[in-house]
């Protein structure tokens, strides 16, 4: 009896350690909540229908970026590969690092949405004033059209938010504790 609790407490406890990565891999794999489907898969080339990619841009009130797409939106053939570029710059007094995560509306688009390239998940370091470019290769997938839950859509809205790298925040936080020696903390 005590080797089978110990044998189940054991794999509830394995399993709520994979729970997370389990749960990416299934979205990325589905496109399940908007997740774009990401990698190396090479745009079919264009067909006729066109739609419009709309870019936002967010960023966390903790990260003094000014964070904006450098085009609102662009339109363009399914099926064809298309570059477009965000743009960030480090408002505060020191320099500051920066990761973006995404996802795109509406939901169900996710699946026919690739990115071949991107900067989200990737630490982005800005020095006081500096300004960046980041570029995002995406195709849209032709199979939209054939999708009942998508044949209507139109329009699909790509939107990247930049929050402060938890280990800027805890260099920051560090600083503060450690006294007015150090530097000061960036608002």
């Amino acid at each position: 009896m005590a080797v089978g609790l110990v044998t189940v407490i054991s794999g509830m406890v394995g399993v709520s350690f994979a729970a997370v990565p389990l749960y990416r891999a299934f979205c990325a794999a589905t496109g399940y909540a908007g997740t774009p489907q990401i990698g190396p898969a090479a745009s079919p080339g264009a067909v006729a229908r066109k739609i419009t990619v709309r870019f936002n841009a967010d960023t966390n009130p903790n990260l003094p970026w000014k964070f904006q797409p450098v085009v609102a939106k662009v339109t363009l053939p399914l099926g064809e590969e298309q570059v477009a570029y965000y743009s960030a710059v480090n408002q505060g007094s020191t320099a500051i690092t920066g990761v973006a995560v995404y996802n795109v509306t509406p939901d169900v688009v996710g699946k026919y949405f690739h990115k071949t390239a991107c900067f989200c998940f990737n630490e982005q370091t800005l020095t006081p004033g500096q300004e960046m470019q980041f570029p995002l290769s995406f195709w849209v997938d032709p199979a939209i059209a054939n999708d009942p839950e998508t044949a209507d859509v139109k329009a699909i809205t790509l939107s990247y938010t930049f929050f402060r790298a938890a280990d800027d925040v805890a260099r920051t936080a560090a600083m503060v504790n450690a006294g007015p020696h150090v530097g000061p903390l960036v608002r």
